[in-house]
C-alpha cells in the first residue's frame, strides 16, 4: 500500500462566453511549474464544471472571469460541488472582480479571491499552503 502523496490537483475553468484565456494560461503554466497537475476547460454552464471536478477528483477549482458571471455561477458551482459532497474542494476566484464582490464571494464559500495582476507565486503559495493532496 503506498503512502505516496499525490500532486495536487487544480481544475481552471472560464465561461465559454467569457473570451478571456491570457491571464489564467499563465496562471495554469505557474501552478504547473509548481508542482501541481492543472486542468483547463471552458464551460457553458456551472454543473460542466462540477461534473469535471467529479471525473478529475481535484483539490481544487478555480473559475477565472474577465466581465461578468461571478456572481451567478460562482455559487452555482459551490452549491453543486457541496450536493457532491465535496466539501473538501477549495474554489478560487480570479480576473477582474469588484473589490464590493469579494466579500460576498467569500460568504459563498470562495477561499480566495485573485485579482487581475495577482502574484503566481502567491496563488501558488496560498494553494500548497491550503490545500492537503489526497493520499495516492
Amino acid at each position: 500500500m503506498s503512502t505516496k502523496q499525490k500532486q495536487i490537483r487544480v481544475l481552471l475553468s472560464r465561461s465559454h462566453l467569457d473570451s478571456h484565456q491570457r491571464g489564467i494560461i499563465t496562471v495554469a503554466a505557474a501552478l504547473r511549474d509548481a508542482g501541481m497537475e492543472v486542468i483547463y476547460t471552458k464551460f457553458y454552464y456551472p454543473e460542466e464544471v462540477v461534473k469535471t471536478a467529479i471525473e478529475e477528483d481535484v483539490d481544487v477549482v478555480g473559475l477565472s472571469f474577465l466581465a461578468w458571471g461571478q456572481m451567478e455561477y460562482t455559487p452555482r458551482v459551490i452549491k453543486g460541488l457541496r450536493d457532491a459532497k465535496l466539501n473538501d474542494v477549495m474554489v478560487l476566484v480570479g480576473g477582474i472582480i469588484l473589490d464590493t464582490q469579494i466579500p460576498e464571494l467569500q460568504k459563498m464559500g470562495v477561499s480566495k479571491v485573485f485579482g487581475a495582476g495577482s502574484s503566481t507565486i502567491e496563488i501558488a503559495e496560498y494553494i500548497k499552503a491550503n490545500v492537503k493532496p489526497k493520499k495516492g
